[in-house]
């Protein structure tokens, strides 16, 4: 199977999309003949124009407004904002207005939108453009929150997403935009609720979102040169979330580590755990289940104090191997 990246499956999944459906179309700032602050819809506008790729103002609460009223009129649009810590201006329109529209309306109303964004740390964007905000939107009834890891499923999960008649958040993490992995050309869909077991173990099961994903699996071949057996579960959605497969994980191995980029406080991590310890995998527990997250903090301008501020590699080596034995 060929190799693309990221950047390229997401491009893809949206071009297939306008191609299978005219209800659907791409609307953000600089998404046109520039391409996309990161170069995810370059070359679109050549195929489908400006009707269909269409350039705004730096308005965020526009773009949202205008996802959500295309909509719920049947369309099927795409938005793009372009950093996700700016998704902040545009709270009002996506929590009061198009997460409640279907409850509103007796369940007679759909919202069939996704925005797109790009968010977390490591490229130097310092605090305002390197948050990490998919916990806010997992607190919201009626809205969907999707994290792709990888290029099959940025691709698999996008094209699921834009079929839902939900309104749903799309997470990306800018890291990831260059990694390359095997994603085939035609349409595909994963199903959005559905957990994938990315590596099986003994040990320990790793519970990671985004790109704390391969972070994991880089982490796992490290531990397993030490006869530490860790097995790796992506949620891929946090919201619906399969909690079927973490549970079964945890009481195979009986310790769960979960890691994401986020801040701990509050962080998704807090409500992964609240899974297992409800669940019948607590009785199965024999550590205590353990958050490696980002630090309580802004993201640093400063290139070390920003790599300090977010779980790498070699933390996640440390926790896990402390944790399998038992020296937590």
């Amino acid at each position: 199977m060929r190799e693309i990246s990221y950047m390229e499956a997401l491009r893809e999944g949206m071009r297939q999309a306008m191609q299978q459906d005219e209800r659907v179309f791409v609307i953000g700032e600089d998404i046109g003949v520039y391409g996309g602050a990161f170069g995810v819809t370059a070359g679109l506008i050549d195929e489908f124009g400006p009707k269909r790729i269409i350039d705004t103002p730096i308005s965020e609460a526009g773009i949202a407004g205008a996802v959500i009223g295309a909509a719920i009129t049947g369309m099927r649009p795409i938005g793009e904002i372009q950093f996700s810590d700016f998704v902040v201006i545009s709270m009002e329109q996506l929590v009061m207005q198009g997460a409640k529209m279907r409850f509103m309306f007796g369940g007679k109303a759909d919202v069939p939108f996704v925005m797109r964004l790009a968010g977390g740390s490591g490229t130097g964007a310092a605090a305002q453009h390197s948050e990490s905000l998919e916990n806010w939107f997992v607190h919201v009834p009626g809205l969907k929150v999707v994290m792709p890891s990888s290029p099959y499923d940025a691709k698999g999960l996008l094209l699921a997403a834009i079929q839902d008649n939900n309104p749903i958040m799309f997470f990306e993490h800018k890291l990831l935009y260059k990694t390359k992995g095997p994603v085939p050309e035609e349409m595909y869909t994963i199903p959005l609720g559905q957990s994938h077991v990315v590596r099986e173990g003994k040990d320990l099961t790793l519970i990671a979102t985004s790109i704390m994903v391969s972070r994991a699996q880089q982490a796992a071949e490290q531990l397993a040169e030490e006869g530490i057996e860790i097995e790796i579960i992506d949620p891929r959605t946090l919201k619906p979330l399969d909690e079927k497969p973490i549970v079964d994980s945890v009481i195979k191995t009986g310790k769960a580590l979960i890691v994401h980029e986020a801040v701990k406080t509050g962080g998704f991590g807090g409500e992964l755990a609240a899974v297992i310890m409800e669940s019948e995998a607590f009785a199965y527990l024999d550590a205590p289940v353990r958050r490696l997250a980002g630090l309580d903090m802004p993201i640093p301008y400063n290139r070390n104090l920003e790599y300090h501020a977010v779980p790498q590699v070699e933390n996640i080596v440390e926790e896990a191997r402390k944790l399998v034995k038992g020296q937590y």
